[in-house]
């Protein structure tokens, strides 16, 4: 069933230099490519659950969190699936 379940604490500062009105969307890009990264597949691979896409988006398109926790399980295939791990970190 599942290979690895690993969580995650994304650094998204790097995200503060897109403009203001797409920092958000960065943010999940920026989530999709960490996750490829450490997870070993194709960004294509990556699905994220609803709970995080609304924990990046909950105040805003101009102000998403500086971090967050997400716990990520990849399967057998490749894909790897996201979901937010808790309360958004300081």
């Amino acid at each position: 069933m599942a290979e690895t379940e690993r969580v995650y604490t994304i650094p998204l500062r790097e995200v503060k230099t897109a403009p203001r009105w797409k920092r958000s969307k960065r943010a999940v890009d920026e989530v999709r490519s960490y996750l490829a990264r450490h997870m070993k597949t194709s960004i294509e691979d990556v699905k994220l659950a609803s709970n995080l896409n609304e924990a990046i988006w909950a105040r805003g398109a101009q102000k998403p969190p500086a971090r967050i926790r997400v716990k990520a399980v990849k399967f057998d295939d490749g894909g790897v699936e996201a979901e937010f791990a808790g309360e958004r970190v300081r």
